[in-house]
């Protein structure tokens, strides 16, 4: 008589799942290195893909939304979008640069005497000690203007210059041509993407992209909107209201400083607090500029950003200060603008692996 084979005991579905889940979890992280290493690398040609890219992937529901409304294919669209899009940045630009060279050529002619104003406005009449040498204003406005016609004299700094103009140049006429393709075949290239990630984790990692993508797209939406609001409201305060000198110059900055979480606000405050300081007329001018300040603050802060950014997108100040140092180090610009999305995306995994709710909406909603 023959004897039947023992069979094994099974695993409880449980435990299946952990294995699976640790499995996937190893393979992801080892895939986030691999890829981090490989950005770390090509870094100095980062900036145009991540741009075009952002720009791309904002558009995407407004394609698929036009799709379905007009019967038109998306690669009509596309190209209707893409020339909307130059046609908006060239009108932009024919409005904005004429007075954004004129202010910056003021502050480049006049750099000693603005230099000069800051340190008196700093200053007094008194003296501060650098490096063992006693210097009044106008002495510390000499030597800085001193040092950077000295760093400018140095050979290697005109070919910095130089390689920077050049990647400028390359990257205005690399960033249209990317946006093209992303727009034109934007799908293609996600599939081709998720083309990479092994068969058996690609239910996980569709599950965590449905989790982030309306988080990220309302993220950079949110920011894009955030930065016109503040470029608009500076430029009231400070010329309509204040009438301070180089105010498309200082709302432009003031703007585009809120793509850079906690540091940028501060920075744009900071600069143009200095210039109103130095063009004010008395007490009452410096006060209504404070309430300025404290006025725009509040409505981004409080308001408009909130709003425009939604619960999903909201990270601790201390993360967000950790993100954006570590990325600025890492990649530079590109580390920066992509800084606060890194760790929304590891948020939302991580939610999705923990199986938790990314948001308090999703909380809610269970």
């Amino acid at each position: 008589m023959s004897r039947r084979p023992r069979q094994l005991p099974s695993r409880r579905a449980g435990e299946e799942r952990d294995d699976v889940g640790g499995t996937s979890t190893s393979i992801i992280i080892f895939v986030l290195i691999v890829v981090t290493l490989l950005l770390y690398e090509l870094q100095i040609i980062l900036l145009p893909f991540l741009i075009s890219g952002v720009l791309a992937y904002i558009c995407t529901p407004l394609l698929s939304w036009l799709a379905s409304r007009t019967g038109f294919s998306r690669a009509f669209l596309a190209v209707a979008v893409f020339v909307a899009i130059l046609l908006t940045v060239a009108l932009v630009g024919l409005l904005a640069l004429p007075p954004l060279q004129r202010e910056f050529t003021r502050v480049v002619s006049d750099f000693q005497g603005i230099v000069a104003s800051l340190a008196k406005s700093a200053l007094g009449d008194g003296t501060i000690n650098v490096f063992g040498k006693s210097m009044n204003a106008a002495q510390l406005a000499d030597a800085a203007v001193s040092s950077v016609r000295e760093w400018i004299d140095q050979p290697g700094k005109i070919l910095l210059l130089g390689g920077i103009t050049f990647a400028a140049v390359w990257a205005f006429f690399l960033i249209p041509t990317l946006l093209f393709y992303f727009l034109y075949s934007g799908p293609r290239v996600l599939r081709g993407l998720l083309w990479l990630v092994p068969p058996g984790h690609r239910p996980l990692v569709l599950d965590i992209w449905s989790r982030l993508d309306p988080v990220l797209r309302r993220y950079f939406v949110g920011v894009l909107v955030v930065v016109a609001y503040a470029s608009m409201a500076a430029y009231v305060g400070l010329g309509l209201v204040l009438h301070i000198p180089h105010a498309v110059f200082l709302a432009l900055l003031t703007g585009f400083l809120e793509i850079i979480p906690a540091f940028g606000p501060l920075v744009a405050a900071l600069i143009a607090g200095l210039v109103a300081v130095h063009y004010a007329t008395g007490l009452g001018a410096i006060i209504g500029y404070a309430l300025y300040a404290t006025a725009l603050r509040l409505s981004i802060d409080q308001l408009f950003g909130p709003l425009a950014l939604g619960v999903a997108a909201r990270l601790h100040p201390v993360v967000i200060m950790f993100c954006f140092i570590a990325g600025g180090m890492l990649f530079g610009i590109a580390g920066v603008i992509m800084a606060v999305p890194a760790a929304l995306a590891i948020k939302v995994w991580l939610a999705a692996l923990y199986e938790e709710p990314s948001s308090p909406n999703e909380a809610k909603s269970e």
